[in-house]
């Protein structure tokens, strides 16, 4: 099976990075690492730029294990592409970055990590960045 994480370029997403790869590591497990946003005009803060997946993959290079990072920006949103990846892996794990926010902040904008909690077959781990 295989272990996926959800990154974004933030301190949340270096989290469950973190975490994926320490999970993967000790249950044996191939780690895939997907960074996903529907594209667009507007610049969208989750999509991790050149400098980012460089980072990403390097970091996966240097964890010895079999991982892989794949970026998708092709119109669907990042809930809709984790959710397919997560079926056709298929996934043990979905490892997520949780961020603090208040009331309002999630009533307006909403929550990616809630819409994949519900919406995901797996088991998902939230992580918070320290």
């Amino acid at each position: 099976m295989t272990i996926l994480v959800a990154y974004a370029p933030r301190p949340e997403g270096r989290a469950a990075l973190s975490k994926g790869i320490q999970m993967a590591t000790a249950q044996n497990e191939k780690l895939v690492v997907v960074n996903a946003s529907p594209g667009g005009p507007h610049k969208d803060s989750s999509l991790a730029d050149t400098h980012d997946a460089e980072w990403v993959t390097r970091e996966l290079n240097n964890s010895g294990l079999d991982a892989e990072f794949k970026q998708f920006v092709r119109g669907k949103d990042a809930v809709e592409e984790i959710q397919e990846l997560a079926e056709s892996l298929p996934a043990s794990l979905l490892v997520i970055g949780l961020r603090k926010r208040t009331p309002v902040g999630k009533l307006i904008m909403g929550s990616t990590a809630q819409e994949i909690l519900l919406t995901v077959d797996c088991p998902v781990l939230a992580v918070k960045a320290r």
